[in-house]
């Protein structure tokens, strides 16, 4: 029912976001394959934070993208300006009828049809 974004994945690892952890828990979130993609492959990744986020993300469902994501996230772009991540997550959610979490509420508010919540704000 439910995607985290790649902000959230990066947070949940940190030491204060214990709230942010429970929620997954509860929750029980997927991620799309770009979501392993952007918070693994930053290049001043630690090897500490890389184990606890591969060891976040072993713990969660991961959703593939298929063509009709491609082609939902090329109308996205054509729509607004946006990030490829971004419209290729975006488009995860809309191919795969799941709610989008994530603290960036704003950078997709704008897609018609399209459920948005940011778990720091209850």
């Amino acid at each position: 029912m439910m995607l985290i974004d790649s902000n959230l994945i990066i947070y949940a690892v940190q030491a204060e976001y214990k709230n942010l952890r429970e929620w997954i828990v509860d929750n029980e979130p997927s991620y799309s394959i770009i979501s392993r993609v952007e918070v693994l492959g930053f290049a001043r990744l630690q090897a500490i934070q890389k184990q606890a986020l591969t060891d976040l993300l072993n713990n969660l469902e991961v959703i593939y993208l298929n063509p009709s994501c491609y082609e939902i996230a090329i109308a996205l772009k054509q729509q607004r300006k946006m990030s490829l991540g971004d419209a290729l997550i975006a488009a995860t959610c809309i191919e795969n009828n799941k709610i989008l979490a994530t603290r960036n509420t704003d950078d997709f508010k704008w897609i018609e049809n399209f459920s948005v919540i940011n778990p720091f704000r209850k």
